[in-house]
């Protein structure tokens, strides 16, 4: 699944796959203005919300569920192995 090794870009898709999980689980919890971890949720914010709007744009939220991030991320997975990776 996950091969940093060789290819760098490669090693960047998959990276980026690392980032949206991470992006997933720091929003699981609240974070005060105040906390050390608004910087890392900025850059988070920053570097997803390009490829997380336009799924957004297509898939409305079922409930309180973001179904959107789940096919981008398995859309980044897949245009990952396939075509990054496979070089």
């Amino acid at each position: 699944m996950f091969y940093f090794g060789g290819n760098p870009l490669c090693s960047l898709g998959n990276l980026y796959v690392l980032i949206l999980v991470a992006r997933a689980i720091l929003s699981w919890f609240p974070i005060r203005s105040d906390s050390p971890f608004v910087p890392v949720s900025r850059f988070l914010n920053l570097v997803t919300e390009p490829i997380l709007a336009p799924f957004r744009r297509i898939i409305p939220p079922a409930g309180m569920f973001d179904v959107s991030f789940i096919v981008a991320v398995i859309v980044v997975e897949i245009f990952t192995s396939v075509v990054l990776c496979r070089f």
